[in-house]
């Protein structure tokens, strides 16, 4: 008899690691693990230290301020400011026919952009 593994579930944080130099953008997520959830909070570790957190405000807007910690947590994993998306296949497809030397590109710049097309579409996406 086989047990399906368990779902782990976290509460995140973006941290900026150079928080005392002032905002340098060297922000990493952390995940906190969810130990249990009631119908009013969800408790955690940060850092080894057991917490909660409102689970009605958390869920509602998609973070809270934990004030123990003076963190503020999310539900779902957040986006890392300054961190952009990368270029869709169509994107890079109508940036390659742009360099494309018979429409005013250079044979450097077209090549350039062939490799990044074929680049993004042999990588599986995420």
């Amino acid at each position: 008899m086989t047990t399906a593994p368990v779902q782990v579930e976290y509460l995140y944080e973006l941290w900026d690691a150079n928080w005392d130099d002032g905002p340098l953008g060297n922000y990493q997520i952390l995940r906190h693990e969810i130990t249990k959830k009631t119908a009013s909070r969800i408790y955690f570790v940060m850092r080894g230290r057991p917490g909660f957190i409102d689970r009605q405000r958390i869920e509602a807007d998609g973070d809270a301020y934990h004030r123990s910690s003076g963190r503020l947590l999310y539900l779902v994993e957040p986006k890392v400011p300054g961190q952009s998306k990368p270029p869709s296949l169509s994107e890079l497809k109508q940036a390659m026919a742009d360099a494309h030397p018979d429409r005013g590109g250079t044979d450097e710049a077209f090549i350039a952009a062939r490799a990044r097309y074929e680049h993004a579409r042999a990588t599986p996406a995420p």
